[in-house]
Parts: structure tokens; sequence; C-alpha cells
């Protein structure tokens, strides 16, 4: 039977067509296939053959997978090795379906977790049925014939207790993931990381365009004609359009983009909860006293320097509110007082 290696964006690097004790399994679990095969192969039940994690959605490195497919045409398996990069889902299926695995995760780990919280419990019990015999600080007594079954019951004591406490740190750790799974549509969308998202993606995007134009960009050049600068400047734009709409979605439910315009020297930002005097206004962040400064204080102005004019940076994406100097100073006299 031939191996077949494919790549697409949209299914990622699969290998198909391998059979037990072929040793194709050696070879696949290897970590020697160079830039972006430093992770083995994995073999999934629901495919029925072989795939690289996390090589979804991204462009395959070609000699590497050629390496592989050498390794097993020298091992003498027959394969085949096609690489379609332009294959590829949109954006928005793409993170469809990884809000609907995050899901199904959340699921299924709340499942682990009460199933290692009946375990513990059960666990628990068996060990406070056994440890009522000793309720009345009955000692074993050496050389009694109940001696050898006070000593079982101690031990069975001890092992329930230990597999109560074992279960019960399992059931926390996967209530943990259960809870991380959940959030990931919240985190993912969180406003602040959409913007800070935002300007690596558009910085991304201009440098492709450079490249297309034949110009230098990140210290590098690359051929205009390249084909997978295309395909990912389709990407980028359509990811940077999805982030877009996440930042309005959140603007008309009340969420505030702060930029440049919104600040002057002298005002007060609300940083992590504490309000600083503005010190100097900068294309993304603003100049602030050291944060250090803020401990303790809910507001601290310039004057309130402790760190020798050492200062600290505010960016736009982590600010929360503004007010002029006028607007608080009822709440700094309230403070000194």
């Amino acid at each position: 039977m031939t191996i077949e290696i494919t790549h697409t964006r949209r299914e990622g690097t699969l290998v198909d067509g391998t059979s037990r004790g072929d040793g194709s399994a050696e070879i696949l679990k290897l970590r020697e296939y160079g830039r972006t095969l430093r992770q083995p192969f994995r073999w999934s039940r629901t495919l029925g053959c072989w795939y690289l994690p996390h090589s979804r959605d991204h462009a395959a490195y070609t000699p590497s997978l050629e390496l592989l497919a050498q390794r097993l045409r020298d091992a003498g398996l027959d394969t085949t090795l096609t690489v379609d990069n332009a294959d590829r889902r949109t954006f928005a299926e793409a993170e469809q379906d990884r809000e609907e695995r995050a899901e199904a995760r959340a699921d299924r780990f709340a499942g682990y977790a009460d199933n290692a919280a009946r375990h513990s419990e059960a666990a628990w019990k068996a060990s406070h049925e056994i440890s009522e015999r000793f309720a009345f600080g009955q000692p074993i007594i050496r050389g009694h014939h109940s001696e050898p079954r006070a000593l079982r019951d101690r031990a069975r004591m001890d092992t329930s207790m230990r597999k109560s406490i074992s279960e019960g740190d399992r059931a926390q750790h996967w209530a943990d993931r259960e809870k991380a799974a959940a959030n990931y549509e919240q985190l993912r969308t969180n406003p602040g990381r959409t913007l800070r998202r935002l300007d690596t993606l558009r910085a991304d995007l201009r440098a492709v365009e450079k490249w297309q134009r034949g110009e230098s960009a990140k210290g590098h050049s690359r051929n205009p004609d390249d084909p997978e600068l295309t395909i990912r400047h389709e990407e980028l734009t359509e990811e940077i359009a999805h982030w877009e709409q996440v930042i309005k979605d959140a603007e008309a439910k009340g969420f505030k983009v702060w930029t440049r315009a919104d600040f002057k020297r002298g005002d007060f930002v609300l940083h992590r909860g504490t309000w600083y005097e503005v010190l100097r206004v900068n294309p993304k962040s603003v100049t602030i006293p050291h944060i250090s400064n803020g401990t303790g204080k809910s507001i601290v102005r310039t004057a309130d320097d402790g760190y020798d004019g050492w200062t600290s940076t505010a960016p736009y994406d982590d600010v929360s509110g503004r007010r002029s100097a006028d607007e608080m100073q009822p709440a700094a006299q309230a403070q000194a007082a």
C-alpha cells in the first residue's frame, strides 16, 4: 500500500496508508525533520491516520516533508507527497471551529472533574468508616489475635485517604481546565487583547505588502512573485477584518478605544485601578509616574514621585478612564485629607 503524505491549510499535514508493524510509526515519531516538524506525528482514531499537531491553517515547510517522505522510502515504503498551501479555510471558519472545540473540551473536562470528585468522596467515606473502629483511641495490641486485622484496617484507611486526596487534586485540575476552556471565547475576544493583536496583524500586513512591492521588511526581502505572499495577504486581511468587527461590537456595548487624541499633559489616566497624572502623550501610550508610586494610593500626581523621576507607560489598550486635572481635584483633596 502506498503511504500518502498530504498537506493543505484546510486539513493540515496528514499521513495515510500506514499499517501496524510496517516501520512507519518509528519514523513518524522522530523529531528530526527540520524547522516545522520538531514534534512527532500523532495517531488519530477519529481521522484514521497520522497527523502533525498544529499544522492546520499554516503553510507547510516542504523540505521537511520531503525529508520525511525520503525516510519512509529508504525504509522500503512506497510514499507520495502532495502539498497544496492554497487550499485553506477562511479565518471565520477556523475561529468558529476553535470555539466549538473549546466548548467540547469544557464539557469533557467537566465530566472528568465530576468523576474524580465522586471517587474522592467515595474514598474519603471508606476511610472514615474504617477510622470509626478506632474512634475511642483503641490501640493496636501487639500479639493479640486482633493485631493482623487492625494492621490491615490501618493500611486500608491510609490507602483510601491517599486516594481521596489524589482524586481531589485530579478533580481540581480538571475543573481548572474546564474553566479555561469555557472562558476561551471571552479571553479571545477581550477588547484589550484584541487591540494588541490588531497592532501585530497590521504590522505583519504592512510587511507583506512591502515584500510584494519588492521592498525589504523585518530585516530581509522576499521574492515578490512568491504565491505564499498572496495567500498570506488574504489571510491577514480576513483576520484583521474579523477582529475589527469584534472591537466594533465591543464599542457598541460601551467599550472605549482610547487614543492619543483623548489625552494631554496634566490629565489623569485610570490604569489598573489607579489614577496617574499624565506626564507625556505618546503615539501608543501615555507616560506616567512610576507605577510603584501607586502602592496603597488611588491617585498619583507628579509631586508624589518617590522613585527619583522614574516613569512608566500606560498603553492605550490598558487604559480604562480619563479625567482632567480640574475633574480630579476634589478626589485628590479628599485623598490628601
